[in-house]
């Protein structure tokens, strides 16, 4: 968006990456001279076999390669990575097995844990011989109704090195919420806590927990995980029994892996839901930690022993990207509970304390981090901070200001975006690459990312759809009960027949980077005239009086009219005025077309446990649809205020 880059890496920093060494160990083995990453972008889509079986060499994967590469690349589905291949997820992740430290935890201001890759291998193994002793087998399912706990990732470990599917999700969903998920997939174990904290106070779910064991009927064993109280009182629930007990007779030891196909299923995860029963999408083992190891080392250029952070429950996709730093020997920073408790500094506190070199989070808690008038600049040291990561929904331009004014000058600072249907990211950020304001900085290797307008053709500098043209590794396998693949392709494969179309609504840039406006089926379209939601967003929330928005097009006399909804500070109130004032300011910094129509003050906007705004429930919520799963919202009870709205049902 400007001519001047906001961060660019220097000379030595672009030497010692990562990216530089890989890029060197390609000219090497394929006897080539790519001279930059665009270079090495474009030979990693022209050459997609060569390129994934170098990364899987130079990163030293952990298992049998194979011969073949790629079947059926002109299938898309249907293609398949390393047919050959044998691996096992887990045993890539601990592949360290030494006294310095794998984990460190921290609950709020109420609980602080450290784990030594040696804890965390016996641990594993415990755990892993307590599953098989369950006579769970190779694709049994594992679910976890667990906080982001140091147990949560030993869970995780266990289950897969003996080849079951973990699925997780966070002690703050409903019950149904959980049913609607775990009851699709029918999980042999069922590993949950006896509650969490957030923002100070202590939440009880053992309650929930023993509803939730009561109608999932596959489940023959119930783990408590003590977390509030180290020895919780689970006598009531059916088969449930205490970690601690659980394990007590299994002797600490180096874990036994089971290696598997490739393709062999390793996590079960959810779409959001809000419009109906949460859709299963099935990950495959080698495809998520070939990505992962990319993102990691090349991307986010990871090394052994750095401290990787990101703020994330369970229930979100970024705790599976977050828990593969293993596999780069790098340390987790695990944090539980409110990051804004007790204010806005605990989790820069957390970044000084810990010495974290990368720092991931949302969009929103940047923008609340500016609105606050939090700087960390000023308050904390944080000379080992590298990189800031930021996803989630699209990060506006002035996010990037604040980023560098009020936190550090000195950073690479990474707007990522991909999702739950790829595990992983087709926008990654890069060490070797300026930031430009606005921007995801390029598109990830080994990804043929195109952006395509509604004719299906290729286009630079306007706005289109996000799709892949080519098969990659961490395509889903496909959707749990759907045999003959109708949910799959239905969900990424209409809009353009044999091409991945992923939803989102981009351009790609002069600087080759991305710009993201929303997601497609919410963008606006006012007399024809496309718009994403971003780029509303983008200005009202500059204005000190909306802490928040959403907005919407309502169908109104045989066209869409603009519809803004406005979360302002307390004490404020809509008035005429502030009215004024709000459009005046999309008006003047974007189009009339832009501008709402109407603009209604609520108490707060609807958002998923992961933190992201539902304009499609508000949408349906406006039109008098139902919406079919509230349990998926983590606050369902403000959608009241959006039904039989008075305002909306005049000109």
């Amino acid at each position: 968006m400007t001519d001047i880059p906001l961060w660019q890496p220097a000379p030595k920093r672009i030497a010692r990456a990562n990216l530089t060494a890989f890029r060197t160990a390609v000219n090497a083995a394929h006897g080539l001279d790519l001279p930059d990453y665009p270079a090495l972008y474009d030979w990693s889509i022209r050459e997609p076999e060569a390129f994934w079986r170098t990364l899987w060499d130079w990163a030293d994967v952990i298992g049998e390669r194979g011969e073949r590469t790629l079947t059926g690349a002109g299938s898309m589905p249907g293609a398949q990575w390393f047919p050959d291949a044998q691996l096992n997820f887990a045993e890539n992740l601990l592949r360290r097995n030494d006294d310095s430290t794998a984990i460190v935890f921290r609950g709020e201001d109420k609980v602080e844990k450290r784990l030594s890759w040696r804890e965390l291998n016996a641990a594993v193994s415990r755990l892993a011989q307590a599953l098989l002793n369950e006579r769970v087998q190779p694709g049994d399912r594992v679910a976890a109704f667990l906080p982001n706990l140091p147990e949560t990732v030993i869970g995780m470990l266990a289950a897969t090195s003996i080849g079951a599917v973990w699925s997780s999700c966070s002690p703050d969903f409903g019950t149904q919420g959980v049913l609607d998920r775990f009851g699709q997939i029918e999980p042999v174990v069922l590993i949950g806590c006896d509650g969490y904290w957030y923002n100070g106070k202590r939440i009880d779910t053992l309650h929930k927990l023993g509803e939730i064991r009561a109608q999932l009927p596959s489940v023959r064993r119930l783990v408590v995980v003590g977390y509030l109280d180290a020895i919780p009182e689970v006598s009531a629930i059916p088969d449930a029994v205490r970690l601690d007990e659980f394990i007590a007779h299994w002797p600490a030891h180096t874990p036994e892996f089971r290696r598997q196909p490739f393709s062999h299923p390793l996590y079960i995860m959810f779409s959001s839901g809000t419009t109906g029963v949460p859709k299963c999408i099935v990950h495959g083992a080698g495809g998520t930690l070939l990505q992962h190891l990319k993102e990691h080392r090349l991307h986010t250029d990871v090394r052994p022993g750095e401290r990787v952070f990101y703020y994330t429950t369970c229930g979100w996709m970024m705790w599976n990207w977050l828990v593969s730093a293993l596999a780069s020997e790098a340390t987790l920073l695990l944090y539980d509970g409110s990051p804004f408790a007790p204010d806005g500094n605990v989790l820069f506190d957390y970044a000084q304390a810990e010495r974290m070199n990368v720092f991931g989070t949302s969009a929103k808690y940047i923008d609340a981090c500016a609105k606050a008038g939090i700087a960390p600049i000023d308050t904390h040291a944080l000379p080992e901070l590298r990189a800031i990561l930021s996803t989630g929904s699209p990060l506006v331009p002035e996010s990037f200001d604040y980023v560098y004014a009020r936190v550090k000058s000195d950073v690479q600072l990474s707007s990522i975006s991909g999702g739950t249907d790829i595990v992983s990211c087709f926008a990654l950020g890069n060490p070797v690459l300026p930031v430009w304001r606005g921007e995801l900085q390029c598109r990830g290797l080994g990804l043929k990312v195109e952006v395509w307008n509604d004719d299906g053709q290729p286009v630079r500098g306007e706005k289109g759809e996000l799709v892949c043209t080519a098969p990659f590794p961490c395509m889903p396998i496909g959707f749990w009960n759907d045999p003959e693949g109708v949910k799959y392709r239905a969900a990424y494969f209409e809009r353009f027949p044999g091409i991945w179309c992923h939803g989102d609504y981009v351009e790609l840039t002069a600087h080759d980077g991305l710009i993201i406006y929303g997601r497609s089926d919410a963008v606006l379209n006012p007399g024809g005239v496309r718009i994403g939601t971003a780029e509303i967003y983008r200005q009202v929330e500059q204005l000190d009086e909306v802490v928040e928005s959403l907005v919407i097009g309502q169908d109104w006399h045989g066209d869409v009219r603009v519809v803004l909804f406005v979360h302002l500070r307390p004490g404020v109130a809509l008035d005429d005025a502030l009215q004024k004032k709000i459009r005046d300011h999309i008006r003047a910094r974007t189009t009339p077309r832009h501008v709402p129509a109407k603009i209604v003050q609520v108490e707060d906007i609807p958002r998923t446990k992961s933190g992201k705004i539902v304009e499609l429930a508000v949408r349906d919520i406006v039109h008098g649809r139902p919406v079919k799963n509230q349990e998926a919202l983590a606050n369902p009870g403000v959608l009241a205020q959006y039904a039989n709205c008075e305002e909306l049902t005049r000109d």
